[in-house]
Formats: C-alpha cells, structure tokens, sequence
C-alpha cells in the first residue's frame, strides 16, 4: 500500500496572525521583524513581490520596500494561535507530527479506502481555516519531502495532489534549491559542476554524491529520487528542558556559582536552538548544604538567546540565594516551550548578534559543544556524575 503523506504550511503565519487582530494590516507589505538592524522574521506576499525574504536585515528590506510597515511581532500570540491550529489537527488526523509553529505532517495512509485522502486533506484545510481564520496550503504525496517541496511549489495558487507516478516528473523540472536539505553552500558546490535541476541530479551516480558531499551525498540523491522513508512521528509537545550541577564540595564561591550558571544557560540555549524551540520561563534552583531547596521562576520574551537568559538566570540567582550557607547543588530549568526557528526570537537583537549565535552553533555542530564557548563559563565540564539533563514531556 503506497502511504499518503500531507504536509501542511500555515501561509506566512506570523503576517496571518497579525492581520487577524488588525484588519488595517490586510493587502499592505508587511515586515515581522525587530528594530533598524534586526532581521526579517517574516513578511507579506505583498512585500516579497520587492524581494524581501526571512533572514534579511530590516534595512535592506527596507531600501527594497521602503513603503512596508514593520512590526516587532508578538511570539504569545503566534504560539496560541499555532496551539489552536494543532489541537485541530491532532482531532482528526490519525498521525500528526508537528514540524514547526506552522508546519505539520500527516499520515493518513489507508484513508482512500473509506473516505478519499485529498477530499478528507481538503475538508480539514476548510475547517483549520474556518475556525481559526488562518489561511494554509497542503500537498498530498506518498512521502514527507515530496509533500514539503508540493507546498512550496502550491503557495497561493492551489493545494497540490503528486501520486506516485507523477513524482518524478514533478521533481525534474525543479530547482536542487527547492530539495529541504540543500543550502547555499550545496547549491554553489552543485552549480559548480553543473547540476542546477532535480533531474540532473537525479541521474547523477550516487556513490559520486557522496564522494563530493560526504554521508548526505547518498541522503540527497534519495531525495532527488523521490524516495524519503522517514515516517510521521506522532506529535507530543516538550514542557521543559533543565540541567542540575551538584558540585563535588559545598561551596559558598560567588565567582564559581556564577560561571556554572553560564555554562548550564549556554548549553540549554543550545539545545533550545537546535531543536528549534524558543522559551519563556526560566527558572533557577538552589540547594543548601542542610538539603533545604528553593526556586524562583520568572518571565521572558520568547527567546533561546543566551544572553537573555543568562541574565534572567544571574537576576533570579541574585534574589534566591540570601542565606550565606554552602550551596551543593545548583540548577536551570527553561519551560514554557513554543516551536521557533532561531531568526524568530531575535527581535531587539542586530544582525550582528544573529550572524554570531549562528557561526556559534555552526562550530558546536560540526565540533561539539565544547568547541566554542564564553570565556565565564568555560571551567564549567559537564559530566554525568554532576549534572541531570531533564526532559519533560505530556
């Protein structure tokens, strides 16, 4: 039996969510961003008619739209929104899995022998869009990267249904740029040798792939074949992430404590951005030598910027620890999880500063996370003898 896959993308949600709040913002180009030297978190069909893409800095967008209307965005609402269109979806659907704040995959394999999988998709698109007012477009194919580059290819013009058959000759024409796992860098490797289309590619050895790429040369010509057996996984939503340091003595050593409290914010905010979740609560935890524990918790913007949260993290210490007694363990949770890409909780932050967690993150994927760190919180080494990673999930 051939799987049917859906995949649906919220059509430039965050711009979505804004104009259901403010009916003045509808047919304007408009730009969800942070400040003169933020970048573009998302903008306006309106807007990218001038070229103004995601990940662009607001000035640029700018001198190519000058006449856009630029909001800061209110993470709050995109995420009630986003919990609302999930708990639709999670209803009806038998298989979910959540992608994104906006993104979805369904599997709704065998529902052709009962119903029609392109009629049933069509049906909850209306009601998705009836309910919560939010405009989508889905693709219907036999895997989840077919589906995904369907949606791309369908965005304001039509839902698109690609059976098995016409996979291949829906792939061809298209640009490798539209394949989810090339980047820039693959792109300019493969246009250097002449391949610029799925087709060529396609038909390219893929022991030369991997050759030229590495492990995901033979990922890639999979997918350029149509084939992806990743399946759906079933959505279930992660309340928090934490770290605990119990230290070898007791100690009463300011400088100390707040170094290990970098370290820990550092590497949850790490994790944070490369599973794409953004928070907003941080709590800390102290215990005392004598075994009595104490929390404080407070609110911030949705972010997974670690200088946000280190100091939220130093303030909340400040205000917890007032007994001038040994500490044996020390702790930070961050909760109140929403899914966000990394660009989207930058708001206030420049272009710079989005340019450096970025190249930051890049050398801690590629080298581990003790490649690069803060100078402050370097003596902090993590171990699985002082240190509980916690993961909260319903």
């Amino acid at each position: 039996m051939n799987r049917a896959i859906v995949h649906i993308d919220m059509n430039t949600f965050f711009v979505s969510c804004e104009r259901l709040t403010n009916s003045e913002l509808n047919g304007i180009p408009l730009i969800i961003g942070g400040g003169d030297r933020g970048v573009v978190a998302s903008c306006s069909y309106e807007a990218r008619r001038f070229g103004v893409r995601s990940a662009m800095p607001i000035q640029m967008a700018l001198r190519l739209c000058p006449q856009a209307k630029v909001m800061k965005g209110d993470m709050e609402l995109y995420s009630r929104l986003s919990h609302e269109v999930t708990e639709i979806i999670q209803e009806k659907a038998p298989v979910a899995e959540k992608a994104s704040i906006d993104e979805f995959y369904l599997d709704i394999t065998g529902m052709d022998k009962f119903y029609g999988s392109y009629k049933w998709t069509d049906e909850l698109s209306r009601r998705i869009t009836k309910e919560t007012g939010l405009p989508l477009t889905f693709a219907l194919s036999v895997n989840k990267t077919v589906s995904k580059i369907g949606t791309g290819e369908g965005k304001q013009k039509q839902n698109l249904e690609i059976p098995e058959h016409l996979v291949q000759s829906f792939l061809n024409p298209l640009s490798v740029r539209k394949i989810p796992m090339v980047g820039d860098k693959t792109f300019q490797l493969l246009s250097r040798i002449g391949i610029r289309t799925i087709k060529t590619l396609s038909e390219m050895p893929a022991e030369a792939l991997q050759r030229m790429i590495g492990q995901n040369g033979i990922e890639l010509w999979k997918k350029a074949n149509g084939i992806d057996n990743n399946p759906v996984e079933p959505y279930t939503e992660r309340k928090s992430i934490s770290t605990e340091h119990t230290f070898s003595q007791d100690t009463i050593d300011m400088d100390k404590l707040g170094r290990v409290i970098l370290g820990m914010v550092e590497k949850l905010s790490y994790q944070l951005r490369s599973e794409q979740w953004l928070t907003s609560t941080v709590t800390v935890k102290i215990r005392y030598a004598n075994f009595d524990t104490e929390t404080k918790q407070c609110r911030v913007q949705y972010t997974s910027a670690d200088h946000i949260l280190t100091q939220a993290a130093m303030d909340l210490f400040g205000r917890l620890y007032q007994r001038r007694m040994r500490l044996r363990l020390i702790g930070v949770r961050f909760s109140g999880l929403v899914r966000g890409t990394y660009q989207i909780d930058l708001f206030n932050d420049t272009e710079e500063m989005l340019a450096l967690y970025q190249a930051m993150d890049r050398m801690k994927n590629r080298y581990g996370f003790d490649a690069v760190m803060r100078c402050a919180g370097a003596s902090f080494k993590p171990n699985t003898k002082n240190e509980i990673l916690k993961r909260k999930t319903d």
